[in-house]
């Protein structure tokens, strides 16, 4: 599947023409799977051996706004790749990522539930980001890893993501580069058997874990959602899945074919692993003590982690059964839901769902105030010894 044949292919798609095809087209030894960052890879590469990332880091800390310029005294090289990177795909529409933003503003309870902890259940089920994350830095501290994965997370949903004063932009640019230089340092790891990491599977691996999988939970929840605004939901997401460096001809253009390549590309890239089981202890954990201290907070959290991701993915991720949270959360969630969207009166809502309200509430609080508190930087190193 060549670029020039998915730009042919792709006129009826409109403004989504340069994006995949209906259906992936790809086979297990080609396409993604063997495929990186061509543009990334070698700026950081260039960057770390030549041991300027820290400076490099000092003059980024203040890049903060989609329309800021660069900083002066980044290696020119530096400067030329990110300049090139920040601009948006012609095939962009700023109708549709301003009803995007107005979406994540009225679903954000659902949205900001998904993305983060359901999302981060399944990807400490996905192998290979397991493994990537375990050994690289973030893996030593996760909490500084969950606030720096944050920051992209919610630069996404917010109102002015992709406007001149937003940071989505500048957000996935850095990203980019960690990902890049992620790949450079982990070959070097002794613990690290596993070839070049994130390539562009991988990332089309976590994409789905997350806009994917938000709009399967949503439509199963029975979420009125518009047409307009799916359409606005995937095409925030298709922007940044572009910013992040994913390759046009690989990012769906509709949600058929996001369902289809979700379907293909997550089933053989997920399973248990040490590595996994032991990362979602310490999500798991640090939710529940920022829910409530010492309380019985932690089996509400690992209940509503399993009731987001099923049976099968929670028992890879070790997330222990709750008999009691477990059945109140499958009976009040759906209520909640119901609730909010204006389908049942208060009185049929279950008292329990109040407190899987606040419980969700707090995590998404948790989230929101590490992000604020860190920046994207590249790291010089692998997970410490």
């Amino acid at each position: 599947m060549s670029r020039r044949k998915v730009l042919l292919s792709g006129g009826a798609l409109g403004a989504a023409g340069a994006l995949g095809l209906a259906t992936p087209a790809w086979g297990t030894d080609e396409g993604p799977r063997s495929v990186y960052d061509t543009e990334a890879d070698p700026v950081s590469a260039q960057l770390l051996d030549s041991g300027v990332v820290p400076e490099v880091n000092r003059l980024l800390w203040d890049w903060t706004r989609n329309d800021q310029p660069l900083p002066a005294g980044l290696p020119g090289y530096l400067h030329d790749f990110i300049e090139k990177a920040r601009r948006l795909p012609e095939w962009a529409d700023r109708a549709k990522l301003e009803t995007a933003a107005r979406f994540n503003k009225s679903r954000g309870i659902y949205l900001n539930l998904l993305n983060g902890v359901g999302g981060g259940m399944l990807s400490t089920a996905i192998p290979k980001e397991a493994w990537a994350v375990y050994y690289s830095k973030g893996g030593a501290d996760m909490e500084d890893r969950v606030a720096k994965t944050s920051l992209l997370g919610f630069a996404v949903g917010a109102l002015n993501a992709y406007r001149p004063d937003g940071d989505c932009i500048v957000q996935a640019v850095k990203t980019r580069l960690v990902h890049a230089a992620i790949r450079h340092l982990l070959q070097q790891s002794p613990h690290w058997k596993w070839g070049i990491p994130i390539s562009q599977e991988d990332m089309l691996v976590t994409w789905h874990t997350l806009p994917t999988y938000a709009m399967r939970k949503m439509r199963e929840w029975k979420v009125p959602i518009s047409a307009a605004d799916s359409q606005a939901y995937l095409h925030v997401w298709q922007v940044t899945a572009h910013m992040l460096g994913i390759r046009d001809e690989y990012i769906p253009a509709t949600w058929a074919a996001a369902n289809a390549q979700s379907d293909q590309v997550l089933p053989p890239n997920m399973g248990p692993t040490r590595e996994g089981v032991e990362l979602t202890d310490i999500l798991l954990g640090q939710l529940a003590e920022q829910t409530s201290p010492g309380s019985v907070s932690r089996p509400l959290c690992n209940a509503l982690a399993r009731y987001l991701v099923g049976d099968q993915v929670a028992d890879w991720d070790g997330i222990k059964r709750e008999p009691i949270w477990g059945p109140l959360i499958a009976t009040a969630w759906p209520a909640l839901v119901r609730f909010r969207e204006g389908l049942i009166p208060l009185p049929l809502v279950p008292e329990a769902a109040w407190v899987i309200d606040e419980a969700a509430r707090q995590y998404i609080l948790f989230y929101l105030t590490k992000g604020k508190a860190t920046k994207i930087e590249i790291p010089t190193i692998n997970r410490p010894e």
